[in-house]
């Protein structure tokens, strides 16, 4: 009987013997990085890309994971193991490491049968880093086209509006058959048509540059647009006496034309819409070197904005005065613009003394 035994023991062996050479073979052959952790978290196993990845040794089998670098620095990856060893249960879950790479992480327990219990973990990473950067260039471009939507609406309706305005003005001139009234408002209508027109140029430019609405190379004279902003908003700036002086230090702006003249259009707009009723409008332009930026600020004398409102201006539709004329999507417009080229956007701001708005573009010099 003892020697039955004993050959029972020994074929257990040789059977587990082969297993685990089978196993060994396995890791070596594998190219997916694997690691078999215990279930009193140590390394027992790894694969030669495992190695690669995280720079394991042969030194780091047997030692605690909290006691590998490269191991206990991935994100909630002691908790995750934990978590699967307690349920039984697989978990899949996406991590980057500390050279920015990103994994799909799968955690699978490894049960004994006979006592039903997890005596440890197999986890795989498979690189996904292609995949999340592909992602996020995705998400980039429908910001970029959902930003183009809205300021195309904007930009247009600036002279849709004088154009309306100006056939009026034109039906009234004609019934008086005013000949110097005519001759100019059909100026004026030209203006307005030839901006259209350039509009229409730019987005056709835009197509032939591809996806990307904040191409790297685009640069725009400011005092050039700001002209055009200023004629745009001619009946609003005559109305209100509004005052607009500059200082502009930088001329040419990392900027598509198209972009910097909805963002002046905006903010001027909003300066004049929300003036104080009690003094005239002063708007105050300047761009200047800062940093690695160039700095486009736009400081109105208006009404304010309260300290605890001043983080939704930005959000779509917000709309913090219902009294005064808007979509509220201008300021979104606006930040969009500014954040998918690469810079940022802050406001300043003092109830009854006025707003500053400061745009930090890219310097691509």
């Amino acid at each position: 009987m003892i020697n039955e035994a004993k050959v029972v023991e020994t074929k257990d062996i040789k059977k587990l013997v082969e297993l685990n050479e089978e196993l060994e073979n396995y890791f070596r052959n594998t190219i997916i990085p694997q690691l078999f952790v215990d279930a009193d978290l140590i390394l027992r196993k790894f694969s030669p890309p495992a190695n690669m990845h995280f720079k394991l040794v042969a030194g780091d089998i047997g030692k605690s994971i909290s006691e590998v670098p490269n191991l206990e620095q991935l994100p909630t990856f002691v908790e995750s193991i934990k978590e699967v060893i307690d349920s039984n249960n697989d978990l899949e879950k996406e991590i980057q490491t500390s050279d920015k790479r990103w994994f799909q992480m799968n955690i699978l327990p490894y049960i004994v049968k006979k006592q039903n219990i997890t005596n440890g973990v197999v986890i795989t990473f498979i690189d996904i880093t292609g995949r999340i950067n592909d992602k996020r260039a995705i998400e980039k471009i429908n910001a970029d086209h959902e930003t183009f939507i809205y300021s195309v609406s904007h930009d247009f309706r600036g002279p849709l509006t004088n154009l309306v305005l100006l056939v009026e003005l034109m039906k009234s001139a004609l019934a008086k058959n005013d000949q110097e009234d005519i001759l100019f408002l059909l100026e004026k209508m030209e203006v307005s048509a030839k901006s259209l027109k350039d509009l229409i140029i730019e987005l056709t430019d835009i197509t032939k540059i591809g996806t990307d609405l904040n191409h790297s190379q685009a640069s725009s004279n400011i005092e050039k647009i700001l002209d055009e902003v200023k004629f745009t908003l001619k009946n609003q700036i005559y109305q209100s006496h509004a005052k607009i002086t500059t200082n502009i230090k930088v001329p040419e702006l990392p900027f598509l034309t198209k972009n910097l003249r909805s963002i002046l259009y905006n903010l001027l707009s909003n300066a004049i819409k929300c003036a104080a009723p009690e003094r005239t409008p002063q708007i105050f332009i300047k761009t200047e070197t800062k940093d690695d930026f160039i700095l486009l600020s736009v400081t109105d004398n208006g009404i304010g904005i309260e300290e605890e409102k001043q983080h939704e201006i930005f959000s779509k539709f917000s709309r913090l005065r219902p009294d005064i004329e808007g979509t509220g999507i201008g300021l979104f417009i606006v930040a969009q613009m500014v954040r998918n080229q690469g810079g940022k956007i802050e406001v300043e701001s003092t109830i009854d003394v006025g707003t500053t708005f400061n745009i930090y573009l890219k310097n691509q010099g």
